[in-house]
């Protein structure tokens, strides 16, 4: 099965980028296809490479960068949401992009199913 992911909320405020992010896996672990996962409202905040967690903490934009390096995972970040809190291409972590809202509706055409996580 092929899926797409929207991610609504910020790494370390609430739940639903550390279940996202451990769904991906264990669906790619299972043999499915995560085909992109989309960074919304204030889930464009997983992507800033200014983040900086205690050494005892886990790196929640590290671990979505590797997901993307290891397992070809697009990962786009929503321009309005992101320029409303001034992250920029040049603030994003590796393996994260920029684009519109197009491409959530294309992730909603192409993939079997779409899971959104955070309110």
């Amino acid at each position: 099965m092929k899926f797409g992911i929207v991610v609504n909320e910020g790494p370390y405020q609430h739940q639903a980028s550390d279940t996202a992010y451990l769904f991906c896996k264990a669906a790619i672990a299972k043999g499915h296809e995560v085909w992109r996962v989309f960074f919304y409202h204030d889930g464009v905040n997983n992507a800033s490479k200014l983040t900086e967690p205690p050494q005892d903490d886990r790196h929640i934009v590290n671990r979505w960068s590797k997901l993307a390096e290891e397992h070809g995972v697009d990962l786009v970040v929503c321009v309005a949401a992101a320029l409303r809190r001034g992250i920029k291409d040049e603030n994003l972590a590796s393996g994260f992009r920029i684009s519109g809202l197009g491409q959530l509706v294309e992730a909603g055409i192409q993939t079997d199913r779409t899971v959104v996580f955070g309110d």
